[in-house]
């Protein structure tokens, strides 16, 4: 049986008072979560009140990104090692956003993906499509490649067996707009068993979770369906309450 995973992405949101203000809020409420796990990925600068008010709980902690160079002269960069050195267990990488605003290629986020797993730290791949990709029916094709470009590193689908998978269809981030369960489920199913066809093992074990406006009154309908794993929360993931719901869905369908 999986685990269901919520990570909470807050992206470029937050001040050291918010930080400190939600975090202590998430951990109030952590004693009615009992079978999800818990994570939230605060933007760099406040990762560490995450390590000073985290370490010592069941909450784990990551990036939103992570540099795909060890170290060296690169800039506004952070690196896999300053990650690991603030205790973090996760690192989002290949977020819509960041392929969007960054011109991310999958070639470079699946050399962050082998960089973060490299330090023993665990990737959150994200995959999705466009609406004008969906539109055109291109939905299989689009994350199939963000996959394959992880399952073509050296150790192939092992490699992959170390991270999680997040399907974020980039119509539904921050709009409002959800994929409906069967919508999702029909992603995550294909991804899984894409999987599947190199190792049915890693396949079973592989959590996916969904990241396209998951919120308290879809999620546990969302978290019903068979393939999907958990959540990767945007919006909901910076009001306590909303968030501590999500991982509530989480714990009735572990």
């Amino acid at each position: 049986m999986r685990q269901p995973l919520i990570a909470g992405n807050w992206k470029m949101n937050g001040s050291k008072v918010m930080t400190a203000e939600l975090l202590t809020a998430i951990k109030a409420g952590l004693g009615d979560i009992e079978a999800s796990e818990v994570a939230v990925c605060p933007p760099f600068p406040y990762l560490h009140i995450a390590e000073e008010m985290l370490s010592g709980t069941p909450i784990r902690y990551g990036s939103q990104d992570c540099s795909r160079e060890e170290d060296g002269a690169f800039t506004g960069q952070v690196s896999a090692t300053m990650l690991k050195d603030f205790g973090c267990t996760y690192a989002i990488v290949g977020h819509s956003e960041r392929r969007l605003f960054n011109a991310e290629t999958d070639a470079v986020i699946a050399r962050k993906y082998q960089m973060v797993t490299a330090h023993g730290l665990t990737p959150i791949l994200c995959v999705g499509e466009t609406l004008e990709e969906r539109e055109q029916g291109k939905t299989e094709e689009v994350v199939a490649r963000h996959l394959d470009a992880v399952l073509e590193l050296p150790g192939g689908v092992a490699e992959l067996a170390k991270g999680v998978i997040a399907y974020e269809p980039v119509w539904a981030i921050g709009t409002g707009v959800t994929a409906t369960p069967e919508q999702a489920q029909e992603v995550h199913a294909f991804l899984r068993q894409r999987v599947a066809k190199k190792d049915p093992e890693v396949a079973a074990e592989l959590r996916i979770l969904y990241g396209g406006s998951m919120k308290p009154g879809n999620a546990l309908e969302l978290m019903a369906q068979a393939d999907i794993d958990g959540g990767l929360i945007g919006g909901a993931a910076l009001k306590a309450a909303d968030f501590l719901a999500i991982c509530k869905a989480g714990d009735a369908n572990a």
